[in-house]
């Protein structure tokens, strides 16, 4: 009892110089809370939302096999099932009602301007007909249900989202076509919408518009008699079905909405882990910010603890209170980093919102585990970080009451340490080379993943060692400018290595990483623009914005573009591949026009490519023909997918030495079109197309002028290209350099840390410096300039670590095409650059309360 009591009267005796460990905690532990919250939160509103649309029992088309999930081969038609089903389940016992149901994803929806209405968040836009089961989830609050072609109903978000009214015309454009109606009604989400467009025709004009033809289904609600299991009546509709009128996938309730859940649920759970590994980092960067604070507190009340030990204080009895205020410096961060990870979820909810994905606070779930989780994690790294310092106090002897505070450290461990250090450091830069040097991707990954651990922790291990060298380096292009005050910063810098080494070295974990990313993003740019320089003879390319295929409408109207000098259709056809040594695999064949090989530049290794698009020919990438023994002129047997089997020669082998279709294997599409019925054909993924000389600005214009009615298609030149692969990598590196932000946030926390600690610890310094004559300003320039050396010291160290991993991971993704390495230097020193204000911003508050020192007051101070 004796020990908690000591424990806490200097907890709060100290709680000044706490707080900042704390708010370490705290949004280390938000951070965390907040991903499970949110994370949870979104499950939640995803299971509300699929159990209110799921039927007792489900019966939909079963998919061709794994790769297809019922999209219909690609040609942006959904698989179907035929009426005569829906009559055969009517008959099953137990079956109350039986309706049939269409659905497509396949669908864009434009308003009277072609301004696109859809989900622009990621979520889908879902045509179909209006059904009972649809009531289970919403209700017609404006208008009426469609009854006929000229109309359409809406969902009320999307409605209010692009201020949508009743009469409003809405063309859908469909794999089947166009199709334009008036708005009859607009029906509002009983459960929360995640930011779904949805849309309702009658069943006849659904049928026609998204399937292609009357008497078929998507698939079949089916609703249970009273007192019936969703169990039982899924055995009797299996039954009832037989084998006779092909493969069904039937489904109850619960096995329907695990499904949909399961699909959703691994993006969710990349999201989380993704978040977490950065709340992980922030918690590593606050585990230096705890070690330093009870390493300077411990310091500093070295004679307390000798009196202590001359008292009668056991060695157990001093470690035991330094451990017990740790944790209460981790319970009361890891409470309030709870509740503050419950804002931080309402906060991402809210920027979801805003990016179109809706998610209601009603549904906020903040199941027990997450505070149980956060309070846990927060006590257990704030106590491990705290123990070192806690076996230091212990070790302190009685006699120490009769010294001054703040021993020097012991010189041997400091040189035992170094070596660890450089050892470490040396076999974390061989793991980096021997990653840059691999031959295999998967070893280079292990390489490369020891070759970072060990060099970081070599560094911070090493980092007192270095701090001694690199402060004094930087002193002198920094700080002697700046005369004695300079010289009194760069010593005060160094009189405790360990101290500014593991401040920098907090500072250090984050740039590095961002240093590390920053090179392997510009060595993408650098290394897909110079691909697209060798490879793209294409002058445009038109895409779809997601993975559906580009409607025959669209196609139509490009082919009609002027000035293009020939248009190349390319289409991903799946089929399983019988090798010569008898494997078989399912794969994807590039079924394009011939004059891809003018659009594309392929090196062959072996045969004549422009023979791969001979009748009954392909080509295969250079690893597939190593791994199957596959030579020029021997048959593969492809199976294709809602088609025939076909007997391919392969008449050329594709060097693998690209980014760009790397492995692809081409065909032509009037191949594969004498195997696959004309309603299985998959739609065209791109479209590639050439203009003719001296008119590549026309025919650019021409190509999005014919396009304008179809704002789902983006057309692109090669500069255009480019711009939107530096954009799309650089939003990327923003977000992730917006989440590591958290952890430079909790460093300069550190460093605010170790200057206020600081402050107080040479308190009778002070007061003698400004008894000699130096001026409150003075005192004020000192501080900050200590506190820019600590963060160029460890922006120095975080970048040079970062470039050497985002060298040897862009030597490693060399194997895939990564072909060029680019150093960022504006990035590069920017950041350091920033690093100084970093350091000038740490250094306010414990520069200005240094200046407010009573001299008398500080000299007398012991």
């Amino acid at each position: 009892m004796t020990v908690f009591k000591t424990s806490l009267r200097n907890f709060l005796a100290h709680r000044g110089r706490m707080a900042l460990s704390a708010v370490a905690v705290l949004l280390s532990v938000a951070f965390v809370s907040g991903t499970l919250v949110f994370t949870d939160t979104m499950n939640t509103t995803f299971d509300k939302l699929f159990a209110a649309t799921s039927a007792d029992v489900t019966v939909s088309p079963k998919a061709d096999d794994e790769n297809d999930q019922g999209n219909g081969n690609g040609n942006g038609r959904p698989d179907t099932l035929p009426a005569a089903a829906l009559r055969t389940v009517e008959k099953a016992a137990g079956a109350r009602s039986v309706e049939g149901a269409v659905d497509s994803q396949g669908v864009t929806v434009v308003d009277s301007g072609d301004k696109n209405v859809g989900s622009t968040s990621g979520a889908p836009t879902i045509a179909g007909n209006w059904t009972r089961n649809d009531l289970r989830s919403m209700k017609i609050t404006s208008g009426h249900a469609p009854r006929g072609p000229t109309e359409v109903m809406i969902d009320a978000d999307t409605a209010k989202k692009h201020g949508l009214k009743l009469g409003d015309e809405l063309r859908a454009i469909t794999a089947t076509g166009d199709l334009t109606a008036g708005i009859s009604g607009i029906a509002t989400f009983t459960v929360t919408n995640p930011g779904a467009t949805i849309l309702f025709f009658d069943t006849g004009t659904a049928q026609r518009a998204l399937l292609g033809a009357t008497g078929r289904f998507s698939h079949l609600n089916v609703t249970a008699e009273p007192g019936v299991s969703p169990t039982e009546l899924k055995r009797e509709v299996t039954a009832a079905l037989g084998s006779d009128l092909g493969p069904y996938s039937i489904q109850t309730r619960q096995e329907r909405a695990d499904e949909n859940r399961s699909e959703v649920g691994s993006f969710l759970d990349v999201m989380k882990y993704a978040m977490l590994g950065f709340a992980g980092i922030a918690f590593l960067v606050g585990i230096f910010l705890i070690v330093n604070t009870f390493s300077m507190l411990v310091a500093q009340r070295t004679r307390e603890i000798g009196l202590m030990r001359a008292l009668g204080s056991s060695r157990r009895q001093v470690n035991r209170s330094v451990l017990l205020e740790a944790v209460l410096l981790g319970i009361f961060g890891s409470l309030t980093g709870v509740a503050a990870g419950v804002g931080i979820a309402v906060g991402l909810m809210k920027v979801m919102s805003a990016v179109g994905m809706e998610l209601s606070v009603d549904d906020l779930t903040v199941r027990w585990t997450t505070p149980v989780v956060g309070i846990v994690l927060g006590v257990v790294v704030t106590v491990l970080a705290a123990y070192v310092p806690a076996r230091r106090a212990g070790k302190v002897s009685p006699m120490a009451a009769l010294r001054d505070a703040g021993t020097p450290a012991d010189g041997r461990a400091g040189r035992l340490r170094a070596v660890a250090g450089l050892l470490l450091t040396g076999l974390g830069a061989a793991a980096l080379l021997m990653a840059a040097r691999a031959d295999k991707a998967g070893e280079g990954s292990l390489a490369l993943g020891a070759g970072v651990v060990l060099t970081l922790l070599g560094f911070v291990v090493v980092g007192p060692m270095l701090a001694a060298g690199v402060v004094r380096v930087l002193g002198v292009v920094v700080l002697r400018m700046f005369g004695p005050v300079g010289r009194m910063a760069e010593r005060n810098a160094l009189r405790n290595p360990r101290r500014t080494g593991a401040t920098g070295a907090a500072l250090m974990i984050g740039l590095a990483l961002v240093a590390c990313l920053a090179v392997v993003g510009s060595s993408m740019v650098a290394s897909a623009t110079d691909e697209l320089d060798r490879s793209v003879g294409a002058d445009f390319i038109v895409e779809a914005a997601g993975p559906q295929p580009i409607v025959p409408q669209a196609v139509a109207a490009l082919a009609g573009a002027p000035d293009l000098t020939h248009v190349t259709h390319y289409k991903w056809v799946e089929a399983k591949l019988t090798a010569p040594d008898g494997t078989t695999s399912t794969t994807g064949l590039s079924a394009t026009d011939e004059t891809y090989l003018q659009d594309l530049r392929r090196e062959t290794v072996a045969g004549d490519l422009p023979a791969a698009y001979g009748k009954d020919a392909m080509s295969v990438g250079e690893g597939y023909a190593k791994k199957h023994g596959v030579e020029v002129g021997d048959t593969l047997t492809a199976a294709f997918a809602g088609g025939r089997t076909a007997e391919l020669r392969v008449a050329a082998i594709t060097s693998d030495d690209t980014a760009i279709d790397q492995g692809a294997l081409y065909t032509n599409i009037t191949t594969v079109e004498r195997y696959i019925p004309a309603e299985r054909m998959p739609g065209d993924l791109m479209i590639l197309a050439a203009a003719a000389d001296g008119q590549e600005k026309q025919a650019y214009e021409g190509v999005k002028a014919a396009l304008a009615a179809y704002p789902q298609y983006t057309v692109r030149n090669q500069t255009d290209y480019k711009q939107n692969l530096q954009d799309q990598i650089g939003q990327l590196l923003n977000i992730v350099y917006g989440l590591l932000a958290l952890a430079i946030i909790v460093a300069v926390l550190g460093v605010v840390n170790t200057l206020a600690l600081s402050v107080v610890e040479r308190t009778r310094e002070i007061g003698l410096l400004r008894a000699i004559g130096l001026s409150r300003r003075q005192l004020r320039r000192m501080i900050r300039l200590e506190s820019v050396v600590i963060a160029l010291f460890g922006a120095l160290l975080g970048l040079g670590l970062g470039m050497g991993w985002g060298t040897a991971a862009q030597k490693l993704l060399a194997l895939e095409g990564l072909g060029v390495l680019e150093i960022p230097w504006p990035t590069i020193l920017t950041v350091f650059v920033a690093s100084a204000f970093v350091g000038l911003f740490a250094a306010l508050v414990p520069a200005f309360r240094a200046g407010r020192m009573n001299v008398l007051n500080a000299i007398a101070t012991e």
